[in-house]
């Protein structure tokens, strides 16, 4: 019972923080390419970085299996090197929880790049600063409170995160089995009071995640 308990607990907070580096990563990187910039086909291409936040989980689980799966090129690219596929695998969670949660994080980051005052920027260059300089001593600290913010939903996210998961890394107890799923299953076996003590901690902990991102705001 207590390791039945645990161990997705443990799974979730271990899949949410790896694909919070990455999706704090790849957000950054594209907030900061697509603030203050215009070019074609912006629009399209920000409209594909922020559609797993309407589309349902289920879709982009189907379109993970599709660019990932056996019969894909990435997917045989992939089997090829690791001498197995991704699907069913520890990092299968970690890339769907990736996918849904970087929306979050872009469109936060982006907004907080986009508020920084170009002037500054501007006389960083024209002092010597590099590009690289000028965006981990400039850009982020100033942008960093919505940096912040982005990353704490995007690890709230992520920890919850259940339709792409279990589509493309499935219910494999102690190795993709995140709290979402076993609370399902709680549910549909009767077990209630154990479901209750899952939905109940992780009601504690998106609460405490989101009375930060408002502290934050608030400053």
């Amino acid at each position: 019972m207590t390791n039945s308990f645990w161990i997705p607990i443990r799974l979730s907070l271990e899949i949410a923080s790896v694909s919070s580096i990455l999706v704090i990563i790849l957000g950054m990187f594209f907030g900061k390419i697509m603030a203050n910039r215009k070019f074609k086909g912006k629009v399209l291409i920000d409209t594909i970085f922020l559609l797993p936040l309407v589309l349902p989980p289920s879709v982009v689980g189907f379109l993970l299996i599709i660019f990932f799966g056996r019969n894909s090129l990435v997917g045989q690219l992939i089997e090829w090197i690791f001498n197995q596929p991704i699907m069913f695998t520890w990092w299968a969670a970690v890339i769907a929880s990736t996918v849904i949660a970087f929306p979050l994080m872009y469109q936060s980051s982006r907004t907080g790049f986009e508020a920084v005052d170009v002037d500054i920027v501007n006389a960083a260059r024209v002092d010597g600063a590099n590009e690289f300089r000028v965006f981990m001593l400039i850009s982020i600290p100033l942008a960093l409170k919505s940096i912040i913010s982005g990353a704490i939903l995007s690890f709230a996210r992520a920890l919850g995160e259940f339709g792409a998961t279990l589509m493309f890394a499935g219910n494999i107890p102690g190795k993709t089995q995140t709290i979402p799923t076993p609370i399902y299953v709680a549910i549909d076996s009767g077990k209630m009071e154990l479901a209750w003590v899952w939905v109940t901690s992780m009601i504690v902990v998106s609460f405490l995640m989101l009375i930060c991102v408002n502290f934050l705001k608030s400053k």
